[in-house]
């Protein structure tokens, strides 16, 4: 039978490529893979090697995780939070505490970051929604949302994108955004917010890859945080109520979440811009309830 170009292809591959054995898992150790043209810094392991990465919202659940898991991969981590939030876990090498929503502080934070020399990566973590439905929705609280989960991640970006640029390992940012931005669950001003961050990655990703920097996104379901330990001491049916939307009938774990930004952040991902990951035990692949329903 004669050979497609696919066929050809896959045939050079296989023959050409080198595989690397198998290894145990350790850290951030993966199993062994095909080895790449450019060999990530580190090996068959994601490694900053010491590098500084800044991670905003450092305090709270998803930010702690986040923390974890750098500091196993051997980065130096750039904690920012607001002022009382505690920031002591290993691996935290600078603290900052400001307000995102005061510009002034917000610029000086990176300004005073930058001092140390750019940073390799910026996680854009910090995000807060209250208002549930559009009934919720006033004046202020619309402008508080959209302010505090779009636009003061797009200031603190821009704000790092100068000193980012043309560094020899390249670098990257990595936001954190919602389900909510795919779909309605909710949250009209979160999630329009959310959606606004998808649109400022791709600008960063487009308009700034030629210069070393990369953009993604990634996008978590509900999330196993102290939020939820509160909202179950109210009213703990509501977990089964949520677990059955989801098709891994859970909620996602924060590690789960950090270790898909790690990745992203990381030299594993060099060849990723412009990209969403999901993390969200499956609830954007499809409706599960309406799928029950109309199987019987």
């Amino acid at each position: 039978m004669e050979s497609n170009i696919f066929d050809s292809f896959v045939l050079l591959y296989y023959k050409n490529v080198r595989i690397l054995p198998l290894r145990k898992r350790q850290g951030c150790r993966f199993a062994g893979r095909a080895q790449p043209a450019t060999e990530p810094t580190g090996g068959e392991m994601i490694d900053f090697a010491g590098a500084r990465v800044v991670v905003t919202g450092a305090g709270g659940g998803v930010g702690t995780a986040l923390a974890a898991t750098l500091h196993e991969c051997n980065a130096r981590i750039v904690a920012c939070d607001r002022p009382g939030a505690a920031l002591s876990a290993p691996g935290i090498v600078e603290t900052h505490h400001f307000d995102l929503l005061d510009e002034d502080a917000l610029h000086r934070a990176c300004a005073a970051i930058c001092e140390a020399g750019a940073p390799a990566a910026v996680i854009s973590n910090a995000g807060w929604t209250r208002a549930e439905t559009l009934a919720d929705i006033t004046p202020e609280n619309l402008a508080t949302e959209l302010d505090l989960n779009f636009r003061s991640a797009a200031l603190l970006s821009r704000a790092f994108v100068p000193a980012m640029r043309d560094r020899p390992s390249g670098s990257a940012f990595v936001f954190v955004s919602s389900v909510n931005a795919l779909a309605h669950y909710g949250n009209p001003a979160y999630s329009a917010a959310k959606a606004a961050l998808h649109a400022w990655m791709r600008a960063i990703a487009t308009e700034e890859g030629r210069n070393g920097i990369r953009a993604n996104a990634v996008i978590p379901g509900s999330i196993k945080t102290e939020a939820w330990t509160h909202r179950l001491e109210e009213k703990p049916e509501i977990l089964d109520a949520v677990t059955r939307l989801y098709p891994l009938a859970r909620l996602v774990e924060p590690s789960e979440v950090a270790r898909a930004i790690v990745f992203l952040a990381s030299s594993w991902a060099s060849g990723i811009t412009g990209a969403t990951l999901q993390v969200d035990a499956g609830v954007s692949a499809s409706n599960l309830p309406f799928l029950e329903q109309i199987a019987g």
